[in-house]
C-alpha cells in the first residue's frame, strides 16, 4: 500500500460514515505547494462515538493497527489517534477537532480534490486554512519546516489565496506576527 492508496481508503471510509473531514498537514501542503517526502497522513475528522466500531472495522488487523480505546478517548477529549499500516510504515493521524469557530470554518471550507484517473477524491483543508494551521504549529514549535511548507503553498497558489480570510483568522488566532513573516504586507 502506498500513501495515495491509504489516503483514498481513509477518504472512502469517512465518506461512507458521513463524517466531515479534511486532509491537512504535509499531504495538503504537497497538494497545494511543492513536493516533499512524508510518510504520514493528517486528517481532521469530526468523529462521534457512534462511528467508533465502523471506523475500527474499516481498518482491520493484521493489515492495520488501530486501538479502539484510543479512538474513543480521542473523540471524548477532542484529541488525536493513529491508524498504522505496519507493512508499509505509513500512518494516519486522525485529529478530532474541538467545536470552536475556527474549526467549524475550516470544516465548511473544504476543497474536494480528484486524486486518481477514476475521479476518486478526498476533501482537503483550503490553502488558507493549511497556512493558518502551519503558522500555529510554527508559533508553538518553531520549526522552519512549517515556514517552508507555507512558502511553497504561497508560491504555487499565488493568485488563489484569500488574503482577507488569512488576515482575519491570523488576528483571531493570535498569529499575525507569524503571518507577517511569510507575507510581509499582511
Amino acid at each position: 500500500m502506498d500513501s495515495l492508496e491509504l489516503l483514498l481508503h481513509a477518504a472512502d471510509v469517512l465518506t461512507k460514515l458521513q463524517v466531515r473531514y479534511l486532509i491537512t498537514g504535509s499531504m495538503a501542503t504537497i497538494t497545494y505547494g511543492e513536493a516533499r517526502f512524508t510518510n504520514d497522513i493528517d486528517i481532521v475528522a469530526d468523529l462521534q462515538m457512534s462511528h467508533v466500531q465502523s471506523l475500527s472495522d474499516a481498518f482491520p488487523p493484521p493489515e492495520f493497527y488501530v486501538s479502539e480505546l484510543a479512538v474513543r478517548d480521542a473523540i471524548q477529549r477532542r484529541f488525536q489517534f493513529n491508524v498504522i499500516h505496519p507493512a508499509s510504515g505509513l500512518k494516519i493521524d486522525f485529529m478530532v477537532p474541538s467545536h470552536n469557530e475556527f474549526n467549524q470554518s475550516r470544516l465548511s471550507r473544504g476543497v474536494a480534490i480528484d486524486l486518481d484517473e477514476e475521479g476518486r477524491n478526498a476533501w482537503f483543508a483550503s490553502p488558507e486554512d493549511v497556512i493558518l494551521k502551519k503558522l500555529q504549529y510554527y508559533r508553538d514549535g518553531g520549526s522552519d519546516k512549517h515556514l517552508r511548507d507555507i512558502r511553497g503553498v504561497l508560491l504555487v497558489q499565488t493568485d488563489k489565496i484569500d488574503h482577507d480570510y488569512l488576515t482575519k483568522w491570523a488576528d483571531v488566532l493570535g498569529i499575525t506576527e507569524e503571518l507577517k513573516q511569510v507575507i510581509p504586507d499582511e
